[in-house]
């Protein structure tokens, strides 16, 4: 999932964004509103962990940016205020979810879980491909019951491809969903992750390349290996 923090407070914008980069996500930063109104503007995120008292654009104003654009992308609203009345007007403009500095970590990151479901089609909580199984709240990944240890790219890129449900997944949609800004567009890094992800999912191989395309980890049902395992998507 790919997550925006925008937040005047630099310190504690680059720690809680250390810590959602451990959880797996993909984490981008904003120190002021005009800044995180450009990446947001750009880029779709699944949340967006807003600030409301910042440098240029306020946090409120920026939330009303984002609600405005019919984007699916989910804000949560931080403030120093934990009164009854700041977190009604923060959710009268759009904040999906509301949390109070100083706030526990642990807390920050199930509310920002819960909003990325909401932000996407729905998807059962255990993503299963013949015996291959991933579950995104536990972290884990086993085939035939056998646990596949993953590194947190690979985990990101096998979520995205069984959230799919079929469908093929591009590299470009693979390099914004699962890496963050600092990514370089034109880097092999998704080929190379797909092709370690695959050694270690092991035999038969789940994911299949479509030439001019991307990836796709068929549907039940559907047959895999419609394509070469180490072919490169355009």
């Amino acid at each position: 999932m790919r997550i925006l923090i925008v937040e005047d407070e630099e310190p504690l914008a680059e720690a809680v964004a250390r810590g959602l980069r451990r959880e797996g996500m993909a984490v981008d930063v904003a120190l002021e509103g005009n800044e995180g109104h450009e990446k947001a503007t750009v880029t779709r995120y699944d949340v967006v962990v807003l600030d409301r008292d910042l440098p240029g654009m306020s946090g409120d104003e920026l939330c009303r940016e984002i609600v405005a654009s019919g984007q699916l992308t989910r804000v949560l609203m931080l403030t120093a205020s934990g009164s009854v009345a700041d977190r009604v007007e923060g959710l009268s403009l759009g904040a999906d979810d509301y949390l109070a500095k100083p706030f526990a970590f642990d807390e920050l990151v199930a509310r920002v879980r819960a909003l990325a479901r909401r932000s996407t089609p729905v998807t059962p909580p255990v993503l299963r491909a013949g015996d291959l199984e991933l579950d995104p709240a536990r972290r884990t990944v086993t085939r035939a019951a056998r646990p596949v240890e993953l590194t947190r790219k690979e985990f990101g890129v096998l979520e995205v491809l069984l959230a799919a449900s079929g469908s093929v997944v591009s590299s470009e949609e693979l390099l914004e969903r699962v890496w963050d800004e600092h990514a370089d567009p034109f880097t092999t890094t998704v080929r190379v992750t797909v092709m370690t992800l695959r050694k270690k999912l092991g035999e038969p191989g789940i994911i299949d390349t479509v030439v001019g395309s991307g990836y796709r980890v068929p549907a039940a049902g559907a047959p895999a290996g419609s394509a070469s395992p180490d072919a490169e998507s355009g």
